[in-house]
């Protein structure tokens, strides 16, 4: 496996940042402080993120950084990218709601290459190497071949930045419940994308994202059969802010429902 090293040094920095925040739900003794309307950070996240680029760049001293709690999103520099979120779900870990993942990808002359989460509370490892297939804890995955959207059950997230999209999110939220089995929101975007690639969820949409909340759920989701894009069905999904996934019907009954509820101008940033 050509990236079996780099995926050896993620699970190992999943692993060592697993335990510190394990440590900090048990104690609850950590801060929490806002970057933003309803967007948190704790200690948790930023020992954690430490912990992961420490031991990702002992392995791999060349390579770049793009991590939540100490860069800014932009574009990816050319070369090796290791995309980190620390949590992902942190307003889930403050409220010792039980769902919140380590998300680490590394991303290779802007193609994904390695693709890990680590669901903290129930230890679920979700891993994905380019041309290799998706895996959870070490068992091969797949997405879903069912094709009904109204026996499909669909992942989403919630907005809690960009409220001004609050009514059309709405309007394609009732749509939803009208036409699947049901949607379902955990609040851990990276958590959501490995549902689909396992098969839990047929689809997921969301906006409001941000890279290292989909950069190594999509690779899991693509190794797993299926696929990833963004609301107008092109590739800016990584730095779009805005995702669909699922087996190519569900994306692609996904595609048309959000293009029914938004305008065209509100499908890209």
């Amino acid at each position: 496996m050509k990236y079996s090293n780099e995926l050896e040094a993620a699970k190992k920095a999943a692993s060592e940042a697993s335990k510190i925040i394990q440590k900090y739900a048990s104690d609850q003794s950590f801060d929490i402080d806002l970057k933003g309307k309803n967007d948190l950070v704790t200690d948790a996240d930023v020992a954690s993120e430490q912990k992961i680029i420490q031991i990702l760049l002992q392995a791999f001293p060349g390579d770049h950084i793009l991590a939540e709690e100490s860069s800014v999103k932009s574009t990816l520099p050319a070369g090796r990218v290791w995309i980190i979120d620390p949590i992902d779900g942190t307003t889930n870990f403050a409220h010792k709601f039980p769902r919140y993942c380590v998300s680490i990808a590394l991303w290779e002359d802007q193609q994904p290459k390695v693709g890990l989460v680590l669901e903290v509370a129930s230890q679920e490892l979700f891993t994905a190497v380019s041309g290799e297939g998706a895996r959870l804890n070490g068992k091969d995955i797949h997405v879903s071949k069912n094709t009904d959207p109204s026996s499909s059950l669909i992942g989403t997230g919630f907005p809690y930045r960009s409220l001004h999209l609050v009514d059309n999110y709405l309007q394609l939220f009732k749509r939803m419940m009208d036409k699947t089995h049901g949607v379902r929101r955990p609040g851990t975007a990276a958590w959501d994308l490995c549902n689909v690639a396992c098969g839990r969820f047929e689809g997921f949409y969301e906006y409001g994202l941000s890279p290292w909340d989909v950069a190594a759920g999509a690779l899991i989701i693509q190794e797993a059969g299926g696929v990833v894009c963004d609301w107008e069905g092109g590739e800016n999904w990584l730095f779009g802010e805005r995702i669909v996934a699922g087996n190519s019907s569900l994306r692609d009954f996904l595609l048309k429902e959000i293009q029914d509820c938004f305008e065209p101008e509100q499908l890209s940033k």
